[in-house]
């Protein structure tokens, strides 16, 4: 019997030290000159003023599916200039693969041992495995894997429990937890990066934490969820690091995330065994069956063009301009925080709903964040910032009229 291990949730803490309506005082006269701003005239959703109801019986015309596009287009263009609250890179260029986009690609079954369907890229899924399973320090025989569609789906491979306020689990409450529960094996899902604050788990201490409390390698279970950080932490200079030597059980991340890719898309590598399905001729490895076959592809394409060195230098900069972030908004007295070894900044949600949608921002109760990645300039976060500290004041002066 095993039991899912659950600290205890401590009380909320205190993020912020300083509230937004502070941050007032830091604009410039400049820059009140231009406060002025009408929040109720925001730009409507373009979806709404294109027609994409399917009702041509006969089919619609070229022409008009091409103005139908080339609309959708000057969407995504305008939100990808304020596109600040979600983890997924936005600078990539696949040009190279559009003719792929011809053909219909399914890697259903093991990609190890191929399939019944000629049309698949599974020798291409393999090439970015293996980059993987280096990347973690496993063996090629000791597990199996296989690109998924997304980090969500890796996770349903390990068993979730529950975190703290701030992503961590506690080993002080995961100690008394272990001695309450000593004659079961422990499973835990540990978060390499939470979604929402950016804490990364102490895999060495969690596995440190066990064993004092007697649990041997064949009585714990360990899933990495390292959607966003999975693939960010070995290049970056003392933070912790991702390996099955260490004793844990699978890893799952996302690849739209820091590699970039148009497709959702995830690795996940477990120590696990498998079934074979003659309809496909091949081992059922797999929660989907079919999976898309151009993912490997975008994949690898984007692993062999980049390069280790490549990768590194994109996380930093991240970093980088994380750290950057955080102190601009500390210098205008908006309250924020930034873990270690993360690229997402934390502050007090806007009073504003319609410029928590205008930015994209990521809430939750009274926090947003910026997740700080490939396609986000100084200069965007210099107009973030600046817009913050307006709306704030627009806000706040339009609340005194009422």
């Amino acid at each position: 019997m095993t039991v899912n291990l659950i600290p205890s949730t401590h009380a909320t803490v205190e993020l912020f030290p300083t509230v937004v309506s502070n941050a007032i005082a830091k604009l410039s006269i400049e820059e009140e000159k231009h406060i002025d701003i009408d929040i109720d005239n925001i730009e409507e959703n373009t979806y709404s003023r294109i027609n994409l109801p399917i009702t041509y019986n006969i089919g619609d015309t070229q022409t008009n599916l091409a103005s139908l596009i080339s609309n959708y287009l000057r969407t995504l263009n305008s939100y990808y200039l304020r596109n600040l609250g979600y983890p997924t890179n936005q600078v990539f260029n696949y040009e190279a693969l559009v003719p792929l986009l011809n053909f219909h690609l399914n890697n259903a079954g093991d990609p190890f041992l191929g399939s019944s369907f000629s049309l698949n890229s599974t020798a291409f899924e393999v090439c970015v495995l293996d980059w993987f399973a280096n990347l973690w320090e496993i063996e090629n025989n000791e597990y199996w894997r296989y690109v998924t569609t997304g980090g969500t789906e890796g996770n349903l491979h390990g068993i979730l429990v529950r975190t703290l306020v701030l992503g961590e689990i506690d080993c002080v409450d995961l100690k008394a937890l272990l001695v309450a529960h000593n004659d079961k094996p422990a499973i835990i899902n540990l978060n390499i990066g939470t979604t929402m604050k950016g804490g990364v788990n102490d895999l060495d201490l969690v596995i440190q934490t066990l064993q004092e409390r007697g649990f041997t390698s064949d009585r714990f279970y360990i899933h990495c969820d390292g959607a966003l950080f999975g693939i960010m932490l070995p290049f970056i200079e003392r933070a912790p690091r991702i390996s099955f030597k260490k004793g844990i059980g699978s890893v799952a991340i996302s690849g739209h995330k820091i590699l970039g890719c148009p497709i959702p898309c995830g690795i996940v590598i477990i120590k696990a065994l498998s079934r074979d399905v003659e309809y496909i001729a091949s081992r059922d490895v797999t929660i989907t069956g079919s999976r898309c076959g151009h993912a490997p592809i975008f994949l690898w394409y984007g692993i062999k063009r980049k390069g280790i060195m490549g990768l590194k230098n994109e996380v930093q900069k991240c970093i980088m301009n994380a750290r950057y972030l955080h102190h601009r908004l500390r210098d205008a007295e908006i309250g924020a925080i930034l873990n270690e070894f993360s690229n997402i900044v934390v502050f007090e949600k806007p009073l504003d709903e319609n410029f928590t949608r205008r930015w994209n921002l990521a809430c939750t109760g009274n926090i947003a964040h910026v997740v700080v990645m490939q396609h986000v300039t100084i200069e965007m976060l210099d107009s973030f910032v600046r817009e913050f500290l307006r709306w704030t004041l627009s806000t706040s002066m339009r609340c005194k009229r009422r």
